[in-house]
């Protein structure tokens, strides 16, 4: 006999990521347009996701904005421009989303990411 009471669907928990986050600890680049110029700005990286990063940073950017990340992982001496959009923002901390990877970048990202500290 059927139940009379419906069943109510789970809520969608927002917070949960596609991929999840590792520490990280160093310097990058953020090339973005400001005005009708382009400005470079020194960004911490504080975590990877094999999606993107995210990053302390000083200066002012809208969700959706797309810019340019100068990135050099630690233990590599390649330097990979990579696009990146806004995704996040909160004070000075953003989280970028990557726009598209070559093969190369992407691997050259899962390689720094193996035996990383999950940070959620």
């Amino acid at each position: 006999m059927p139940s009379s009471t419906p069943k109510r669907a789970k809520p969608l928990d927002r917070r949960r990521r596609r991929h999840p986050r590792y520490r990280a600890d160093f310097r990058l680049s953020v090339n973005h347009l400001l005005g009708d110029r382009y400005q470079n700005v020194e960004g911490h990286c504080r975590d990877v996701s094999e999606a993107g990063l995210g990053i302390l940073l000083a200066a002012e950017l809208s969700i959706g904005e797309v810019v340019d990340l100068g990135v050099t992982f630690p233990g590599s001496d390649k330097t990979w421009e990579l696009r990146a959009v806004v995704r996040y923002r909160r004070g000075y901390q953003y989280g970028f989303e990557f726009l598209s990877l070559m093969t190369e970048q992407r691997e050259s990202v899962m390689t720094f990411l193996d035996g990383r500290e999950q940070v959620d």
